[in-house]
């Protein structure tokens, strides 16, 4: 059997020079795709995840506007809970106390199982838009009562609510039929859903969810968080 001869020496030497040639190149391209890829990651990064913001956005209900904010406390609600009705006298009361120190703000958060907490949202919501949500929500606690738990629309005692304020009710209902307003609503609900709101009333203040035990215990986490 006749073997085959080795290649010239010159032939051995180019072979090993392109091979080195070829690595060399494998090298310098990958070097340069992850320069490439750093640089798409860093410009494609993800956008800071939401924070503060998602406890009081731009369009939140802010009741009181003190001229120096030294707290801020924020309520997560639903008008037809029974909690979130007994508590809304205290609310007022410390409003009253500490709203030229502490900036109270109010959010959306309707429970599944209150079937018309929905409608009553978007109630106030609509009263808004022509600058009596305060008044509106004020209504729909004080009545709470006379509507909570019942499983047919209160959509049109939600309206006579809105006469009784002398607002436009053409405006009113368009603004309760409107997409954007029913958004505006789970946009709240979203957000509390983000910060851990499982229940109604929630508070948070400087950014902390309170427990509260009694309406001196909330009065005295007013008074520390103003000193």
């Amino acid at each position: 059997m006749v073997s085959s001869p080795a290649p010239p020496r010159d032939t051995a030497r180019l072979v090993r020079t392109v091979i080195w040639i070829v690595l060399a190149l494998a090298v310098i391209g990958g070097v340069a795709w992850y320069a490439v890829f750093a640089a798409n990651k860093e410009q494609k990064a993800a956008p800071p995840a939401p924070g503060s913001e998602q406890l009081v956005r731009e369009n939140s209900y802010r009741l009181t506007t003190p001229a120096v904010e030294k707290a801020q406390l924020v309520e997560f609600l639903d008008f037809e809970c029974p909690s979130c009705g007994s508590i809304h006298p205290v609310v007022e009361e410390l409003k009253a106390e500490f709203g030229d120190r502490i900036t109270f703000v109010n959010r959306h958060f309707p429970l599944a199982a209150h079937a018309n907490s929905g409608q009553a949202a978007l109630a106030a919501e609509a009263a808004s838009q022509q600058g009596q949500y305060q008044e509106m929500a004020s209504r729909l606690f004080e009545t709470q009562s006379q509507w909570a738990g019942q499983q047919t629309s209160q959509a049109p005692l939600f309206r006579t609510y809105a006469e009784d304020l002398g607002l436009d009710l053409a405006l009113f209902d368009a603004a309760v039929a409107d997409q954007q307003t029913e958004e505006r609503v789970l946009a709240d609900i979203a957000d509390g859903e983000a910060l851990g709101v499982h229940g109604t009333p929630t508070f948070f203040l400087n950014g902390e969810k309170l427990t509260l035990t009694t309406k001196a215990d909330f009065r005295q986490k007013l008074a520390d968080a103003v000193k």
